[in-house]
């Protein structure tokens, strides 16, 4: 199926697929554009395409060189590998919009000399005049023409005399019609757009202009970015039109919402993808989450690999109503891609998670991840609900007391536990021994009277996982230090 989507796609375009991923590093990265670059990243990769980095950092105050070492970094944590882009290089470089000022001039001459762009003089007062002579009639406000027919004596003029301008381009009124690979068939009025500004000045393009030409000049094929761009589009399309650009063909993501589909609060807005990372989210979870949100493979599974959504993702499956942000979810995926981990390969990712000195027993580290990483929901979770498996804190000795017995009648317990302990040689300290010398006395002195105080004294804590699992892992020698530690503790 896939396979013949494929040739299609090619079929209709005789050219490879090329997609791009555009941020602009004025913040850091967050879920919205992650799941830009997953679904461009996609599509790519399943029509034998390439995938393209580049950076939009014409705004020269707001860009900072940490936030597009955000994006870079971020890419990779989740392994959409670029096929072009800034330090990586490329046919169509450089990938940096700051690097392209002299391409950008070259458009704007152009269109200037074919009188499809204008030197425009309005001051703010003026043309919030107009904005709202229009709206007191009823119009949509727009820009209202004022500097669109100035002779080219008149703008030589003005410029020498070093009056404030901004590069307008000429939008005729018509009907522009954009077949969207998600919505459909979408019209626009451009009647209602009003003449553009498209540069602050020969060497300062803005946003519509520059991503137009660079999309051009990197034979991009495919533009799937989110809905909040869909203004841009006719914008960027008649821009095109006027430099003789080929057509390109566009896809429009739904906008994330909350829980109860209003739009989404800051407090997840503002949340960064390396946030997530910082707060124990696996890649995996990310890369699955964000895939969901808008997009479900046709027999509704929910846990997708990468290599998975390769070969289930397709464009028209992206739904155009919002996708709905769900932290229950995202918690219950992560939950399930840790359990699903080998204990060796859930180590490594937790390396920054941990203090330095519990990887130095690295053999006890493997066997406290196996246990706990049931428990887990978030990589977070593992310092605090394994710390005693290292080091035994200190717990208020009422906390080894079973409901009503004496501190007396848990001493003697525990005693009993640690006569049968001694019995077992190391190498066969393992659960199935444990419990088998174990259960015995559970049956006689009862299963809370023995089991609680035992799971305390070796984990000091009131939830824990069971003590067979806790003391096959610490070991023989270190476990009757512990039960000794409690009856001293209850002495």
């Amino acid at each position: 199926m896939i396979e013949s989507h494929k040739k299609t796609v090619q079929q209709a375009h005789n050219k490879p697929v090329r997609t791009r991923f555009a941020p602009s590093p004025t913040g850091p990265m967050h879920l919205g554009g992650a799941r830009t670059a997953l679904f461009n990243w996609l599509f790519a990769r399943q029509h034998n395409g390439k995938f393209i980095l580049r950076i939009e950092d014409t705004d020269i105050e707001r860009s900072k060189p940490e936030y597009e070492r955000d994006i870079i970094e971020g890419l990779k944590w989740l392994n959409f590998d670029f096929d072009e882009g800034p330090d990586k290089g490329g046919e169509f470089g450089p990938y940096r919009q700051s690097e392209r000022l002299d391409i950008y001039e070259t458009y704007l001459k152009k269109l200037l000399d074919e009188n499809k762009a204008y030197y425009c003089f309005c001051t703010k007062e003026e043309l919030e005049g107009d904005r709202q002579a229009m709206m007191s009639q009823g119009l949509a406000p727009k820009y209202g023409g004022r500097c669109r027919n100035l002779s080219k004596d008149e703008i030589e003029k003005r410029l020498n005399e070093g009056k404030n301008a901004v590069i307008r381009f000429k939008i005729l009124e018509h009907e522009i019609e954009v077949h969207d690979l998600i919505r459909g068939k979408i019209k626009f009025d451009a009647g209602l757009i009003g003449d553009i500004i498209i540069a602050k000045n020969i060497k300062s393009p803005l946003f519509n202009f520059a991503g137009a030409v660079d999309d051009y000049e990197m034979k991009i094929t495919h533009v799937i970015r989110g809905e909040d761009h869909l203004s841009n589009t006719p914008k960027q399309i008649l821009i095109g039109q006027a430099l003789g650009f080929e057509e390109i063909k566009y896809a429009h993501l739904p906008l994330i919402l909350a829980p109860d589909r209003s739009k989404l609060s800051k407090r997840y807005l503002d949340t960064s993808l390396n946030d997530y990372r910082c707060k124990g989210y696996l890649s995996q979870t990310m890369v699955n989450f964000i895939a969901l949100l808008g997009w479900h493979p046709k027999d509704e599974k929910e846990i997708l690999s990468l290599e998975e959504l390769l070969q289930e993702f397709e464009i028209k499956r992206v739904q155009k109503a919002g996708a709905v942000f769900n932290i229950e979810k995202l918690d219950w995926l992560n939950a399930s891609y840790i359990r699903g981990m080998e204990a060796v390969d859930l180590v490594k990712e937790l390396e920054n998670f941990i203090p330095d000195e519990w990887h130095k027993n690295k053999k006890l580290l493997i066997k406290a991840v196996a246990i706990e990483k049931e428990r887990m929901k978030k990589l977070t979770d593992f310092k605090e609900g394994a710390d005693f498996f290292f080091e035994l804190s200190d717990y208020e000795p009422k906390l080894l007391i079973w409901k009503d017995m004496t501190p007396s009648a848990v001493t003697d317990n525990l005693r009993l536990v640690m006569i049968e302990l001694e019995k077992i040689p190391e190498i066969d300290f393992n659960r199935e021994n444990l419990e088998a010398a174990l259960m015995f006395l559970a049956e006689a002195v009862g299963k809370g009277e023995l089991f609680w105080p035992l799971r305390v004294g070796v984990s000091g804590k009131q939830f824990s996982p069971p003590p067979f699992e806790i003391m096959e892992a610490i070991g023989k020698e270190e476990t009757l230090k512990r039960i000794d530690r409690a009856i001293k503790n209850l002495s």
